[in-house]
């Protein structure tokens, strides 16, 4: 019971701080401007987008599979993919919980465990951070006038300030910080090691243990090279759902390339943040950023909220589709599991 409500209370805080930002991203804006430039859409390259987005999805479920090789389970790219869009799906519903979602719903589907998928998931998301990055330095060194100083004001100095605001110590302060903070490490070691026969600590162990066994059998990936193919693609598509879309509206279709991938991104860092699907922040930050090309506040909040509600909706009816069909054919599974048992034969396969 406690739990449940801890988990309305925290679903209904998110939401409300997306409902937040969401009104600033609006504030200001004449909503029948905002409609007037909704309704200039050009839904050729809303749909090249859109289906960018797809192709995407599907570069990143094989390239998942591709990490799960290794560790010699062997699962359908279909059925990666379905879970892979329940976890973007559930993400709406609690921010960043996509990641154990799909990982819990590849494990009830083909009986992988979760503690080494949560392993292959660390790895993926390290290398596209490290990609990002190297994006980011791209993208900063080429225009750094411009977009240097959209960073600097919108992202950096924020951050900056309210980190000075919050952490106005001394040194004597900042050693006594550390002090705490190692002895506070210490203690829950000591905890871990005193009550390391206790089921839940047996348990958090045995997690960790799969985490660190997946990123080391990950290492001996065979299929490096398609690999490598997939994060690329995976990139150009993310890159392409942002640069197609600036042709579907008339105040956006004269940036280049380059701002797309500025734009990028500043859509993944909105999206990165623990709010429901980014709402709110997204639609802040991408019209932000493309005020600095002197678009106007409505026509950049026309082209954030065309961006992100459109690839919502995809991942939505994405994430339905797959959460029904993985209904079936758990439910043709159980079907033969009992018509194999009225047989006689129940010996469990293994997709090991």
């Amino acid at each position: 019971m406690k739990k449940k409500l801890f988990k309305t209370i925290r679903f209904i805080l998110f939401l409300s701080i997306g409902i937040i930002l969401l009104y600033y991203a609006f504030k200001g804006v004449s909503l029948e401007d905002f409609l007037n430039s909704l309704k200039k859409t050009n839904y050729f390259w809303l749909t090249l987008s859109l289906l960018a987005g797809v192709i995407e999805y599907i570069s990143r479920a094989i390239r998942w599979r591709l990490l799960i090789k290794p560790l010699n389970y062997h699962p359908p790219v279909k059925n990666v993919f379905f879970a892979l869009m329940v976890g973007y799906t559930a993400n709406f519903a609690f921010p960043r919980i996509g990641e154990i979602t799909r990982c819990a719903t590849l494990r009830k589907s083909d009986k992988v465990p979760i503690d080494l998928l949560l392993g292959t998931v660390l790895m993926e998301r390290a290398i596209d951070l490290f990609v990002l990055i190297l994006i980011f330095l791209y993208v900063f060194f080429v225009k750094v006038g411009v977009f240097g100083q959209f960073i600097s004001e919108k992202i950096f100095l924020p951050v900056k300030n309210a980190l000075s605001r919050t952490f106005d110590l001394s040194l004597w302060s900042w050693l006594l910080v550390i002090l705490i903070v190692g002895f506070v490490f210490t203690g829950i070691y000591l905890l871990f090691k005193k009550f390391s026969k206790e089921p839940l600590i047996k348990k958090i162990n045995k997690i960790l243990r799969g985490v660190i066994s997946g990123l080391k059998t990950i290492a001996k990936m065979e299929d490096r090279w398609k690999f490598i193919f997939h994060t690329i693609v995976i990139w150009i598509m993310y890159f392409l759902m942002a640069y197609l879309l600036f042709f579907a509206l008339p105040s956006t279709s004269v940036l280049k390339p380059i701002d797309g991938l500025f734009i990028m991104i500043i859509a993944g860092i909105g999206l990165s943040l623990p709010i429901q699907g980014g709402i709110g922040v997204y639609h802040i930050l991408v019209a932000s950023a493309l005020m600095i090309y002197g678009i106007p506040k409505t026509n950049g909040v026309a082209y954030a909220t065309l961006s992100h509600e459109s690839q919502a909706l995809l991942i939505i009816l994405l994430g339905a589709f797959s959460f029904i069909m993985l209904m079936i054919q758990n439910k043709k599974s159980k079907q033969k599991y009992t018509q194999n048992e009225l047989s006689g034969n129940t010996e469990p396969k293994n997709n090991k």
